[in-house]
């Protein structure tokens, strides 16, 4: 349980420092030994260590005053207080300054293995619990906009995370009202073209003429009211991703022309000879099952 953990003791006397020193590297441990308060705060404060064994009686800064600075630093270790004068004051003192036990001198071994290990069991738990925190605010921050935390919407994120590194089209299905834009913005956001155009295209609210025009433009004079040429929303959508909520309902002859999007890139606009490259992402949804 000790092997690995990261260990400092600090005390004046270099004897208690060899014993302490040799019976916990015998245990796997890694050991830092500081011979006075203000050299041990200072290796406190550089590393990152598991458990302190902190002496209370020493010259210059005494380990109460060290107690609590180590205590005040972010992530601060527990602190294992060692002494020779176990008065009733100094302990309700330390346990005051947030001390996490006392030893005794002399001790036994066993006994400060008891204590030592307690301290790094506790230690490890709460950086794992640091962690997890940090780990949730991370996935809510890269989900914000996606509510939950049951499996299931676990489950939802880790496909978003798997799939938004590609550059695949995507379908997501699902009932109406589910959330599948937010599915598809979520993809968006955490995939390289995060930052560039996201574009949505409500497919089943334009007629078939209009729903082309929006989508590939036009150019001046292509159709009755074309007094100017126009971009549509693939132009738009250049090096972003562009998404079609309820892709089923898009006419057969615009499903072709879209086809062609994906496979080569290129499109024209409506009444146009110029082919027109784009680099799209394209992201659909449906309520439907579309291979029935």
């Amino acid at each position: 349980m000790l092997d690995g953990a990261s260990l400092l003791v600090v005390d004046d006397e270099a004897i208690m420092r060899e014993i302490l020193h040799s019976l916990l590297e015998r245990q796997g441990c890694r050991i830092r030994l500081a011979a006075s308060g203000q050299e041990g705060l200072e290796l406190a404060r550089a590393g990152t260590f598991d458990a302190v064994l902190l002496d209370v009686m020493m010259p210059g800064k005494d380990g109460l005053a060290v107690l609590e600075e180590i205590r005040r630093l972010d992530d601060a270790p527990p602190v294992i207080m060692i002494t020779a004068f176990g008065t009733s004051k100094n302990t309700r003192e330390a346990f005051k300054r947030g001390a996490f036990d006392f030893i005794e001198k002399p001790f036994k071994n066993d006994d400060v293995l008891l204590v030592v290990r307690n301290a790094v069991a506790q230690q490890r738990l709460m950086s794992e619990n640091r962690v997890l925190r940090q780990n949730l605010r991370a996935q809510a921050g890269r989900f914000s906009d996606i509510i939950g935390h049951s499996p299931r919407i676990r489950s939802v994120f880790e496909i978003i995370a798997q799939a938004s590194p590609s550059r695949a089209t995507i379908l997501v299905s699902g009932e109406s009202g589910t959330g599948k834009e937010l599915v598809a913005r979520a993809v968006h956001a955490n995939s390289p073209r995060a930052g560039r155009p996201f574009v949505t295209v409500n497919s089943g609210s334009l007629p078939p003429d209009l729903l082309e025009s929006n989508l590939f433009g036009h150019v001046k004079g292509a159709f009755t009211g074309a007094v100017s040429a126009k971009k549509g929303l693939f132009e738009m959508a250049d090096n972003g991703s562009i998404f079609f909520d309820e892709i089923g309902t898009v006419p057969l002859e615009t499903q072709a022309k879209l086809l062609r999007v994906i496979q080569e890139r290129e499109f024209r606009r409506l009444g146009g000879l110029d082919t027109i490259k784009v680099d799209v992402r394209i992201i659909a949804a449906t309520n439907v099952n579309l291979q029935q």
